[in-house]
């Protein structure tokens, strides 16, 4: 009996599902799935560490905005008080983006680089139909991840400068297998539960 092995493809469908369906997300909803995170074990929760570090500005930016620019009670009498209504929407966004940097952080992994781009050279596929080259798109995407791979941490703009060339006479060979039926139905099902829980 034929092992049943799920494509790249769909994998890569489930996540964008995922990260679509984050965004949704509020409240005790919100909180538990933050609370479930350490269920995606230590090599998951260190790279996503490592994300969440890298976009700490990013975060604490968010957090302030929105406490300080949305209108409402005040969080305590004071003349700087941020906002109740503001805070909650503030920590709202800054939990989504928790989840979206660690499901990033998840996504890399577990899907090796070859399946990444198998998976992106089969879902850009119907793109040929208007004009777009998809073996184009995934030979960029692999020399971006590994660039950002193999980048050092600059600590100015002369390290950007004096970084080392892309090798361009690399060949890259991608895996090529069809989609199947248990595929189509993941994919399918899941899509219905995130427009379910999205639209409800």
């Amino acid at each position: 009996m034929p092992k049943l092995t799920i494509h790249p493809t769909t994998c890569l469908i489930v996540w964008l599902l995922f990260l679509v369906v984050v965004q949704f997300m509020s409240g005790t909803t919100l909180v538990v799935t933050l609370l479930l995170l350490p269920a995606l074990g230590t090599y998951v929760l260190q790279r996503g560490s490592r994300l969440i570090w890298r976009a700490r500005w990013l975060l604490i930016s968010m957090l302030a905005i929105f406490s300080w620019g949305i209108p409402g009670d005040p969080l305590w009498n004071g003349a700087f008080a941020p906002t109740h209504e503001g805070l909650r929407e503030g920590l709202t966004h800054f939990g989504r983006l928790l989840l979206v940097l660690v499901a990033v952080a998840a996504f890399l992994e577990a899907m090796p680089l070859p399946e990444l781009l198998a998976a992106m050279h089969t879902l850009l596929g119907p793109l040929r139909r208007l004009g777009l080259d998809p073996d184009r798109g995934v030979v960029r995407l692999m020399l971006v991840l590994r660039y950002v791979e193999a980048l050092p941490r600059p600590r100015d703009w002369r390290t950007l400068v004096d970084a080392p060339a892309t090798n361009l006479g690399e060949a890259v060979e991608v895996d090529h297998r069809p989609l199947r039926w248990p595929d189509y139905f993941v994919a399918l099902a899941l899509a219905l539960a995130a427009a379910f829980y999205v639209f409800r």
